[in-house]
């Protein structure tokens, strides 16, 4: 009696979530608080891994009940009181031919869409933009090559710089901007140890190696801010380390990227002086 009452107390709570609203189920861009699944997918390629998952859940969830099916079965009729004089039978051809090709054909299943899924995220599209994201100790650094010789820091916000609304532990000072509905490859490296680039709205999740560079792509289908973090262990700040991704309008990214060539401006080589200063330094 006891345990049933525990199981409708489960069940009710799980109801209650449930019929929490959309939000409470997955965000869209960030963690939300009680959430169940997956973020709301901002990105193609979110899409199939959203698909995909659920479609691994209806078939772990057809099995499962299958399997606890028997279980009951064999408890029912083959316990010593219903079936006291045990069966000697030891093979069963059509069973084994059976478990054998059902699990077969099972995992044929999988495999179709779980190949496209791979294909879908590491066959890059032609770009609009390329996006450089460099993993160092403990913040990201991103460039455009295609839009000017210009790089800067993403750093995360302390308590007392975050503006209301800003999430905790994943908002930042300066935001990777790209536009939205355009095709945007990212390049990723890391400038001392493996750090990763993931965003879980866009589906992406890459490993930054030092002295390698990797590449993955999204395209964002809504305006707004999405966050993500680090994925790889590389120190002991490695949980302080967000990533914060802002889709705009075309227009709006235009304007950004002639801001950001001022304040984020670089010299594409460095000065005589500059050479001239490291040469004459005593090593």
């Amino acid at each position: 009696m006891l345990v049933l009452k525990r199981l409708t107390l489960v069940a009710i709570t799980l109801v209650a979530i449930l019929m929490g609203g959309e939000a409470a189920l997955a965000g869209l861009g960030q963690p939300s608080p009680w959430q169940i699944g997956l973020q709301q997918s901002a990105s193609p390629v979110m899409d199939n891994i959203i698909w995909f998952h659920d479609f691994l859940l209806y078939i772990i969830t057809g099995i499962a009940g299958f399997v606890l099916v028997l279980l009951v079965v064999v408890m029912v009729r083959f316990n010593a009181r219903t079936n006291p004089i045990p069966s000697r039978t030891t093979h069963n051809t059509l069973i084994e031919i059976a478990w054998t090709l059902i699990p077969i054909v099972i995992l044929m299943f999988i495999a179709v869409p779980s190949f496209k899924l791979l294909f879908l995220q590491l066959n890059v599209p032609p770009a609009d933009l390329t996006v450089k994201a460099t993993g160092k100790q403990w913040y990201w650094s991103y460039s455009y090559p295609d839009n000017g010789q210009f790089e800067f820091d993403s750093l995360m916000l302390k308590e007392g710089e975050r503006k209301e609304g800003q999430p905790r532990l994943l908002a930042v000072d300066n935001e990777m901007v790209v536009p939205v509905n355009k095709t945007v490859r990212v390049i990723t490296t890391g400038s001392d140890v493996i750090h990763s680039f993931a965003v879980p709205s866009f589906g992406i999740k890459i490993d930054a190696v030092p002295g390698r560079i990797n590449e993955t792509w999204f395209t964002a289908t809504r305006e707004g801010v999405y966050y993500g973090q680090c994925s790889e262990l590389c120190g002991k700040d490695h949980a302080f380390m967000p990533i914060a991704v802002r889709a705009v309008s075309e227009q709006a990214f235009s304007a950004w990227v002639e801001e950001a060539k001022k304040k984020y401006a670089r010299d594409e080589a460095p000065s005589a002086t500059t050479v001239a200063a490291a040469q004459s330094t005593p090593r």
